[in-house]
């Protein structure tokens, strides 16, 4: 389950370089060919190193299309809903894992041979429809400006802006954010040329020598991502049969229903969350969630110790009590942290360097992930399931006073006002600040004079 994780780090990666190159549109085209290839070969496998191999595929498959939907989302989006409609990504991620648990239980009646194919081969379908669909996307008119397409661009801003007005404000405020000149204004226009080795120049504004603002939007991206996961949500999602096993509940017919309560509790009140997004704003729905996050998991962990330490008897508040936690963990997580990471991830990085801090944010999220979802049943063996909770409790604890210390709010700003929020503009932070050092300098030596 967890190497999956491992996988999508290539897809991540290689998704950041191929969006700048052949745009933002095609690379879902590219990730759906991804999904659908893997799930052929992991259904139609004839031995465990076809299925990994599939397995593999579906990986790459996963990281491109967990890096391009957002952030293509979130580029065509005005900034009145783009927190709304970059959700809609955690939305359908959840109701994918809800149809997991529903068709999964109907195909396990199937014949043992054929059920698990047909479990792990469905997935090809709803990638042919997403690669039909794009046909019918606007392409992104940031990326349209990056490539000097501007005619193109006023036309997709024409489709997607509330008024002309704020059409021709946003395609300035792109410009200026690709360094096009004002004046320059043809239907192509020149784009200042790549300088040789100029990827890696971008990893070097990015990772190696960034300025005081993109350090710290990369902070938060990689705290955010990190903490998303680190909080134990994927040992709840993927072991929640084990969990409820180890509650006491053993009936099959129980353990279904509760397994699948977990899924529609996620998915509806992530559609409650893509709603609150734009009208509450990031950072009161981050400290909300986390908070009681801790509070859930103590109650889980609490209720799983109790039953551990009573094999041999039932102990009803108990495992009332772990249902109940399990349920508000899942709550909790998906009115904020849930669907708050890709919203947040893919909204504040400039443009110049968005793709790349994008994949290096979900590169994290995904060791993290995987991490956590292979070493749970390891470390529920060696400090008991209800420990393992309880530790999850202490890093979300720590989360919070991140989130609250480190996650300026960003509802409602345009994204090319986020190097503001997060200081001096990320472009020309290093200018400004030798400039205002020359300024004082010389009012310094004019005082002295």
């Amino acid at each position: 389950m967890g190497i999956l994780n491992f996988y999508s780090l290539i897809g991540s990666f290689a998704a950041g370089r191929t969006s700048d190159w052949i745009g933002r549109r095609f690379t879902v085209v590219v990730a759906a060919a991804f999904f659908f290839s893997g799930a052929l070969l992991m259904g139609l496998a004839g031995d465990y190193a076809t299925l990994m191999l599939g397995r593999f595929v579906a990986g790459v498959g996963v990281g491109y299309g967990l890096m391009i939907a957002p952030v293509y989302t979130a580029e065509v989006s005005p900034a009145s809903a783009r927190g709304f409609l970059t959700s809609f990504s955690e939305v359908f991620i959840n109701i994918g894992i809800l149809l997991g648990y529903v068709s999964n239980y109907a195909f396990a009646r199937l014949p043992l041979h054929l059920g698990w194919r047909v479990m792990l081969g469905i997935g090809a379908a709803p990638s042919v429809l997403l690669a039909l669909m794009v046909s019918g996307m606007p392409e992104s008119p940031r990326w349209l400006v990056m490539k000097g397409r501007l005619a193109d661009a006023r036309v997709v801003l024409d489709r997607i802006a509330e008024t002309p007005g704020e059409a021709a404000a946003r395609l300035a405020d792109i410009k200026a954010a690709a360094s096009i000149p004002d004046d320059a204004d043809g239907d192509v226009v020149p784009v200042p040329k790549r300088r040789s080795g100029e990827e890696k120049q971008v990893w070097k504004e990015l990772i190696l020598s960034p300025t005081p603002t993109v350090r710290r939007i990369l902070l938060a991206t990689l705290g955010l991502q990190f903490f998303q996961q680190a909080s134990g949500v994927d040992s709840v999602v993927l072991y929640s049969p084990r969990v409820f096993q180890s509650a006491g509940i053993a009936d099959d017919d129980q353990l279904l229903a509760t397994t699948c309560a977990v899924g529609v509790t996620k998915t509806v009140i992530i559609l409650l969350a893509a709603i609150l997004l734009d009208r509450v704003g990031r950072r009161p729905l981050m400290l909300t969630s986390s908070g009681g996050m801790v509070a859930s998991l103590v109650g889980l962990a609490t209720g799983l110790t109790v039953v551990g330490r009573h094999p041999d008897a039932k102990v009803p508040w108990a495992v009332g009590l772990c249902v109940t936690s399990t349920l508000a963990f899942v709550s909790f997580f998906s009115v904020g942290l849930g669907p708050m990471t890709a919203v947040y991830t893919s909204e504040i990085f400039p443009l110049r360097v968005r793709a790349l801090g994008y994949a290096v944010g979900v590169a994290c999220n995904h060791v993290t992930s995987g991490v956590v979802s292979m070493t749970f049943l390891s470390l529920s063996s060696a400090i008991t399931i209800g420990g393992s909770f309880f530790l999850y409790a202490g890093i979300v604890t720590l989360s919070w006073v991140f989130f609250f210390t480190c996650l300026p709010e960003t509802r409602g700003r345009t994204l090319e006002e986020m190097a503001e929020l997060f200081g001096t503009t990320a472009a020309a932070g290093t200018d400004a600040e030798d400039a205002a050092r020359r300024e004082t300098d010389s009012s310094s030596s004019r005082l002295l004079g």
